[in-house]
């Protein structure tokens, strides 16, 4: 019994140790399996951890091209700057970090970690930029308590610099931080979270020549973050600079005689359809979209009622008044409804299709031929004409001359206008077009739209009797450019034709016509004024209460239109100020000091 008794537990051990040895069998393959694959599967994410703790990957911020004027004053620059970036791996308490870093760069501590969060994706090594744009003494203060603050990072970059503040500022645009939706939408490839790029203007245009290649380089650094050296480096390779077309003498002038007022002002060269200058009042600083606006700024700057970001030379959108008679003429006489001689008489006010349509001169200009109705801008003239020629030929005119399309500049976010007609009316508003209206496009009124790009562009294609250029503002010397602005088709109308309505501009402003404002002795301008009561937007309409009790002239917008000189011209000159009354009292006096200072620089 006993015997049996020693068999069975020797039998009972044996199962056990048997257990016990599969168990440590298969505990000694787990574990070799698990060094096997830290060696092998996962040795990069280790190796790559354990590297990150003893080197920092440093981004090298390459320069931004320049971007200079047709006589290479530099518009656009780069200045040295100081940026410092939080490390996260090197906070002991990202709290306290936070509490301390905000007191020491005078930062609140909510924006703080707000920026901070939007970059949390960030591996915790990776520097995170805080505040940027440092002053010598805060440099110097994070320099001295560099021991205290291991998880905060200074560095030189080139910053972003326009070092004639808002000159240009519409034209140029401005650079901003690259966003996370932007990188979602695959709009900047190979672009980092953070990059700076162009947002509106050249600046975004030519995004890809500006830019340059950041480099890198590998830093070796201690358990405090501090620097021991490097040990690889690629240098950054700055972006190309651009020359432009723009005039920095001619747009300093234009910006001078826009400021307090609101409006738009574009210089072209006619025979190039190079912008010399082109300007937009309200305006900004771009640099401070680099410095960075407080919430409270920024709010400000896009709810101003004002709208400085808005670019009105290439956006606005206003009723060209007068200014688009010439549409009427050029069109009347081509389909042979006119000629130079044909005359109409006006008493100040007539009745067409049962409604009463007025002139701008209550007691009427008595009986006029047709350069007589242009040169002194007369309705009643032009309502009997734009009646005969029916408001689809009116369309047809005005798209051939530019109108109701982009103009083709180089620039971003240029509106089309509007160029009515009853199929457009149909479609959109769902109602028939009335025969009134067709009297009131005639005189540039109604919901014809144009904006000073397209006027100007309507211009230089009188002033070259009928051919069409592409304005633009990238010079074509540029080294970066390269662009072929090329020439449009001519529009169909005869030269004889042009010639009568230059005929009729020459003498709007050099026979005391209603531009003798503009004129300038000896430069053979020719021009045309228009003012516009349309009343459409919630602005204007604030606008046009706040006036209520002042004179009409007021309500007015003020344009005015003009090419010099009359043979062989060499310079457009359009100008529209908001709310500035009549065409010849407000825009062609700035008109003149705009040619006189074309022809005393480039005459």
């Amino acid at each position: 019994m006993e015997n049996n008794k020693v068999y069975e537990d020797l039998i009972l051990v044996l199962r056990r140790s048997k257990k016990i040895f599969i168990f440590i069998q298969v505990l000694t393959v787990f574990l070799l399996l698990n060094f096997w694959k830290i060696q092998v599967l996962d040795h990069k994410k280790y190796w790559e951890k354990s590297e990150a703790n003893r080197m920092r990957e440093i981004v090298l911020p390459s320069q931004r091209g320049l971007i200079k004027d047709r006589g290479e004053t530099i518009l656009a620059d780069n200045k040295a700057s100081f940026k410092v970036s939080i490390i996260r791996e090197n906070c002991e308490n990202y709290d306290k970090s936070c509490r301390k870093i905000s007191r020491l760069l005078k930062i609140e501590e909510d924006v703080l970690k707000e920026r901070i969060k939007r970059y949390e994706s960030f591996p915790v090594f990776k520097p995170i930029v805080i505040k940027e744009n440092l002053s010598f003494e805060e440099v110097a203060v994070i320099e001295a308590r560099k021991l205290e603050f291991p998880e905060l990072f200074l560095q030189a970059e080139p910053k972003r610099f326009y070092p004639f503040g808002n000159l240009a500022a519409h034209a140029l645009g401005y650079i901003q931080e690259l966003s996370g939706e932007e990188i979602k939408k695959g709009l900047y490839q190979q672009r980092r979270l953070g990059d700076l790029i162009g947002k509106t203007g050249v600046e975004k245009v030519y995004e890809a020549t500006l830019v340059g290649t950041d480099g890198e380089a590998l830093e070796i650094v201690d358990s405090m973050g501090r620097s021991k050296g490097k040990i690889a480096k690629r240098e950054p390779e700055k972006g190309q600079n651009i020359i432009l077309t723009l005039d920095y003498a001619l747009q300093e002038k234009v910006e001078e005689l826009l400021e307090g007022r609101e409006g738009a002002v574009v210089m072209m060269d006619p025979q190039t359809g190079e912008i010399l200058a082109l300007a937009s009042y309200p305006t900004f600083d771009p640099n401070k979209f680099i410095d960075r606006f407080t919430p409270e700024e920024w709010l400000d700057l896009v709810n101003s009622p004002e709208f400085p970001l808005e670019n009105r030379a290439i956006r606005g959108q206003y009723a060209p008044g007068s200014i688009f008679k010439l549409v009427i003429d050029l069109g009347a006489l081509e389909l042979g409804i006119i000629d130079e001689e044909t005359t109409f008489t006006c008493k100040g006010e007539i009745e067409i299709y049962n409604e009463p349509f007025t002139c701008w001169v209550e007691k009427g200009h008595g009986e006029m031929n047709l350069i007589q109705a242009i040169r002194n801008s007369c309705n009643i003239y032009h309502y009997q004409v734009g009646k005969k020629m029916g408001i689809d030929e009116i369309s047809r005119y005005a798209k051939m001359l530019g109108f109701g399309a982009k103009t083709g500049i180089d620039l971003p976010g240029e509106k089309t206008g509007l160029v009515p007609n009853p199929q457009w009316k149909r479609e959109v508003r769902k109602e028939r077009w009335q025969p009134g209206e067709t009297i009131s496009v005639s005189i540039g009124q109604g919901p014809l739209m144009v904006t000073p790009l397209q006027v100007a562009l309507y211009t230089s294609i009188i002033a070259n009797r009928g051919r069409k250029v592409t304005p633009h503002l990238l010079n074509s010397q540029s080294l970066a450019g390269k662009r072929a602005f090329s020439e449009k088709d001519a529009v169909d109308i005869e030269l004889s034709t042009f010639e009568t309505v230059i005929q009729g501009m020459w003498e709007v402003v050099n026979k005391g016509g209603t531009g003798w404002a503009a004129n300038v002795k000896g430069f053979d301008i020719c021009g045309k004024t228009g003012s516009t009561q349309l009343i459409s937007t919630e602005k204007d309409k604030e606008k046009k209460v706040e006036e209520e009790e002042e004179e009409e002239e007021t309500k007015t917008h003020s344009w005015f239109t003009g090419f010099a000189p009359r043979d062989n011209p060499k310079i457009v000159v359009t100008v529209i100020i908001e709310y500035g009354g009549m065409g010849g009292a407000t825009a062609a006096p700035l008109a003149r000091k705009l040619f006189n200072s074309y022809r005393r620089k480039y005459d």
